[in-house]
């Protein structure tokens, strides 16, 4: 899709980016110590901490990513919101109080405090490490989808842009502005947010009779005779996802692609495709245009009753009315030929609002319908990760030592989860506002948020995309505080017992932040085409199969020993990765290979990981216990 910049957007985009570096460089004077720069002296507001964590939690895959999957796919989407927010009870009831009073400045802190081992040193830095690396990469990557439309740059420039930013913000100020950026930025996204909802909700559904004419969609239907009728010679005659096409060429070299959409009745609609020739980008067969471009003007078909205009609706009304409407929805296929070129088509398919209601419909949850138990347990496995995860997120857990005391981590944690939830509501509205505004981009489904601010004025869209930016911002801060504090604190301290002073120990860790931003620049780059909430899901994954059975049983379980927590960790966190680099998904997104061939039943790695985890913590504890006295 091609997007179109103003001087408007780029001037209040801006003000954000600069505002953020000015507060962070004013409150780089009060991160001189180490206390200082890892935990903002434990002097944060429980409130302030609060709405920090929401700041923090609520990232590019909370807005970009879970807004965009409900666009495309409807209430699935929706199954992040309450898997992350349902996270946030464990939090609440098992980790907060604990981990303020068994930590000092990060994860590894509190796992090792009874114990003084080396080994729980170094496998929780390596999983801070490794669970940071792999939440970083959605961030970057929703960076460098804001930064396309907004400022016409490409997405390799808004990866570095953020990046730089970033690392900035942690190399200046340390925790004192990372949670104040958090704090400005949660606050600024549940508000406009809440806005951008309200004039959803006010503007309705509308289509026209013009919408339900098939002949006057952005696809024609037509039968193979009059198709062939057409004298435009064939280029190509096959089958794409299991169904016959035509792929029609004509002198002028523009391109044209038929697809069968009902078995044998000889029914071909067009596809809108996009292709790359000598010629350069084309859609449906000519020049890509602001004007010829991959979007529906409207992409309502029907409304109950005939309805052409609902007018202002309610909450309840909203969603009841999208139940009995028909959506065009958007579908992209790759075409693989015998040559060995492909050809990526874009086509819109009509679908009840009913279906897309209901969990099941997007191909990440399909195992909710599928009679195939390995979808199902795919699914279910996703789920546990979300639950499991949030408790086990390094750069959150960390969060709880910049208040003073476990009551003000409870509270904090309260907080938390009211912001978060508010949120997480508002995004079922968002996604589907998206879906039925007629400004989705059927090739960036992280656009979708701000494409739908868009659709009511220039100016919200530069709003949101900048809260947006601002949203990435305080996230990959926090990842990095977290990154700095494995490096400095728990390894080149604790475990290599490098002597430091506070001012290198500050030194060093401003050193490792530099270092992991540079890293995620470049996985932001590499992973450019995956929607960011299907990314973080990995990063869950992991850190819940890796810290969760540790953290669980040193807090409940007596015999847990050190050598049992480092087993548990380790196992987990390398069990959870293997796992998903065989996955199929990652065969198929990542590797470029047949799905097929991928040797693990399912891809999300929690169902099997996470009791492993808990039972290598119960075997090796077992062992390695000292005996008891009669």
């Amino acid at each position: 899709m091609i997007y179109s910049t103003s001087p408007g957007a780029i001037a209040i985009f801006a003000f954000f980016v600069l505002s953020v570096l000015a507060l962070s460089f004013f409150l780089g004077k009060r991160a001189r110590s180490v206390s200082g720069y890892f935990a903002a002296h434990g002097q944060i507001p429980w409130a302030v901490n609060g709405i920090a964590f929401a700041g923090d939690y609520l990232s590019a895959a909370s807005f970009l990513g879970i807004c965009g999957l409900i666009a495309f796919y409807g209430y699935d989407g929706f199954l992040y919101s309450i898997g992350y927010l349902a996270g946030w009870i464990v939090a609440l009831f098992v980790i907060a109080e604990p981990i303020k009073r068994l930590g000092k400045y990060t994860f590894a802190d509190a796992l090792d405090a009874k114990f003084n081992s080396r080994g729980i040193k170094l496998t929780a830095a390596i999983s801070t490490l490794i669970v940071s690396v792999f939440y970083l990469i959605p961030q970057m990557v929703g960076a460098g989808a804001l930064i396309t439309p907004l400022l016409g740059l490409p997405h390799w420039m808004g990866v570095i842009m953020v990046g730089v930013t970033v690392t900035l913000i942690v190399v200046t100020a340390g925790m004192v502005s990372t949670t104040w950026v958090q704090f400005i930025k949660g606050s600024l996204l549940v508000l406009f947010c809440a806005v951008l909802t309200l004039m959803i909700l006010n503007r309705g559904f509308h289509t026209t009779a013009t919408n339900n004419d098939p002949a006057n969609r952005p696809f024609r239907i037509l039968s193979e005779a009059e198709v062939l009728a057409t004298g435009e010679p064939v280029a190509a005659l096959g089958e794409w996802a299991g169904r016959p096409y035509i792929r029609m060429h004509s002198p002028d070299g523009t391109i044209t692609a038929w697809r069968k959409i009902v078995g044998p009745s000889g029914k071909y609609s067009e596809a809108q495709m996009l292709v790359n020739t000598a010629k350069g980008v084309l859609v449906n067969g000519k020049p890509q245009t602001l004007d010829n471009d991959l979007h529906s003007v409207g992409t309502l078909a029907s409304l109950p009753d005939g309805k052409t205009d609902t007018g202002p609706l309610g909450p309840l009304s909203f969603l009841h009315t999208l139940n009995e409407s028909t959506v065009v929805t958007w579908t992209k296929e790759t075409i693989k030929d015998a040559d060995g070129s492909t050809t990526t088509v874009f086509y819109q398919v009509p679908r009840k609002g009913s279906d897309l209601l209901t969990p099941g419909a997007s191909p990440t949850f399909s195992g909710v319908r599928s009679k195939d138990p390995w979808k199902k347990l795919d699914f279910l496995s996703l789920m546990l990760a979300l639950f499991a995860g949030t408790a086990s997120l390094p750069h959150i857990l960390i969060r709880y030592y910049t208040v003073k005391d476990a009551a003000a981590a409870r509270k904090s944690t309260l907080m938390g989860i009211a912001a978060i939830g508010f949120f997480y509501i508002l995004t079922l509205y968002l996604g589907l506002g998206a879906m039925t505004s007629g400004s989705l981009d059927p090739g960036d489904s992280n656009m979708s948020a701000p494409l739908l601010a868009k659709s009511f004025n220039p100016t919200l869209f530069a709003i949101i995309s900048a809260i947006a930016f601002t949203t990435v911002l305080g996230t990959v801060s926090g990842l990095m505080m977290a990154g700095a504090g494995a490096v400095a604190h728990d390894l080149m301290e604790t475990l290599f017992k490098v002597k430091m002073d506070e001012r290198s120990k500050v030194r060093h860790a401003k050193s490792a932040a530099i270092g992991l931003g540079i890293g995620a620049m470049v996985l932001g780059i590499l992973f450019k085409s995956l929607n960011v909430s299907f990314l973080v899901g990995w990063a869950f994954n992991i850190a819940a199969s890796a810290n969760l059975p540790a953290l669980v049983m040193l807090l409940f379980w007596k015999r847990t020993t050190a050598k049992g927590i480092s087993a548990a960790v380790f196992v987990g966190m390398l069990s959870s990765l293997t796992w998903i680099l065989l996955s199929a998904q990652c065969f198929k997104d990542v590797y470029g290979l047949d799905p097929k061939s991928s040797p693990v039943p399912f891809s999300q790695p929690a169902l099997v990981t996470i009791p492993l985890g808990f039972i290598v913590l119960i075997v090796v504890s077992l062992v390695t216990s000292k005996p008891r006295a009669e």
